[in-house]
């Protein structure tokens, strides 16, 4: 049978970050209640699709899922238990910012099934948090965490940012200490990064001065020993985990040139999906994707929804940038995807996939970032080393044909 892995994009939020270039902004409730309706008619209307698979793994992504009422979460995740294959042992991860979920709230999200949580702390340093406009302190952050440890979550990822305005790598190691002390099972490590149109790079010299390359540098460096030592393995360029607590849902976007069986799938505002060798994107338009067959109300226990799904098309409707991915595309997104993890790629696997040896396709790519010290080929498998991890941009970016 095969499988998907689901992400449900959520792109409410009590304000943008300085840095957030996500899709995402504030909204009042009834417009929330609104949205929450489009999204559980998408997910019924695309069930006749996906028909046959099951839902390998949930992501809850935003914004801020956690502003939704636990409730909401619950009838989203009933939805597709209704329409799919979803198993008891199915990841469901939920993004959450400290704060935004109390110890009531948090005991309704695990009932609903949500067994994941991923909270986004960036700093434990509250001039730090207040610089990227943050909502929260630390002092919020442990609060969160503590409830949701008594709420029985015993798979939590932190997500934090480093390379901040005015940060050094002592202060970076402060961080990491703080939170490795409270035993997270999992920590997203990544640098910040100054995008377009975002309140940092609007006014990017107001703020203290980014660490030098030179200092960037060495916080990438001590974040892979540091965490090290304190039990956490990286097993992609900016993911560290205890074993057996590798986010499984990541693990599928990542591996997709190698797992044929696994599907992408998004639901909701500008999501993105790739199936087979097909991709795209849902409008990024609210007004459009609420109105996607906005008359149907849908009975998601009932057969009614596979007779209405048969003839309306609302999630064909919101669907843009359809494109299909050619044999090259595939090749590419093997080696780019699958280079970011720790273990590398196989070489016969590339070889049992597109009927051709990787050799034969990227040689010379090959050969000049061995030669380099920037990939090391041990038997079947190939991957970043060390230095390579450092470089990896450039080093992907090599294995485009």
């Amino acid at each position: 049978m095969r499988s998907m892995g689901v992400y449900i994009h959520i792109p409410f939020c009590v304000r943008k970050c300085a840095y957030c270039d996500f899709l995402s902004m504030p909204a009042e409730r009834t417009r929330q209640m609104e949205y929450v309706r489009a999204l559980k008619r998408e997910i019924a209307q695309a069930a006749q699709r996906y028909s046959g698979r099951t839902v390998e793994t949930v992501f809850f992504g935003g914004g801020t899922p956690s502003l939704l009422e636990a409730e909401e979460i619950a009838e989203i995740l009933d939805c597709l238990r209704a329409q799919y294959q979803v198993d008891a042992d199915t990841e469901i991860t939920l993004e959450m910012n400290p704060g935004t979920a109390g110890a009531d709230k948090l005991l309704r999200l695990r009932n609903a099934g949500v067994n994941r949580l991923s909270i986004g702390l960036q700093s434990a340093v509250n001039a730090e948090l207040a610089l990227l406009g943050r909502i929260h302190t630390y002092e919020d952050f442990l609060r969160t965490f503590h409830l949701a440890r008594e709420a029985a979550f015993s798979n939590i990822n932190i997500d934090l940012m480093s390379a901040l305005p005015g940060q050094s790598t002592a202060g970076w190691l402060c961080t990491l200490g703080t939170v490795t002390a409270l035993e997270p099972e999992h920590i997203s490590a990544y640098s910040l990064m100054i995008e377009e149109g975002t309140t940092l790079y609007d006014n990017l010299e107001t703020y203290p001065a980014l660490p030098d390359e030179d200092e960037e540098r060495h916080i990438y460096q001590v974040t892979k020993q540091f965490l090290a030592e304190k039990g956490y393995q990286r097993y992609e360029i900016s993911n560290y985990a205890r074993p057996g607590y590798e986010c499984r849902h990541n693990s599928i976007y990542w591996q997709r040139g190698v797992r044929h069986t696994a599907d992408y799938v998004g639901f909701g505002l500008g999501a993105s999906s790739t199936v087979g060798a097909e991709r795209w994107r849902n409008t990024s338009d609210m007004e459009r994707y609420l109105q996607q067959d906005a008359a149907i109300e849908l009975d998601y226990n009932s057969q009614k929804t596979e007779r209405v799904c048969a003839k309306k098309t609302g999630h064909n409707a919101i669907r843009e940038d359809l494109e299909e991915l050619s044999k090259d595309d595939r090749m590419e997104e093997f080696m780019f995807l699958g280079l970011r993890m720790t273990a590398g790629i196989s070489k016969q696997e590339f070889e049992d996939s597109f009927g051709i040896a990787l050799e034969d396709i990227y040689g010379d790519v090959l050969r000049r970032w061995t030669d380099r010290n920037m990939l090391i080929q041990q038997g079947d498998q190939i991957r970043l080393t060390d230095a390579g991890i450092d470089v990896s941009n450039v080093v992907l970016a090599d294995f485009l044909l």
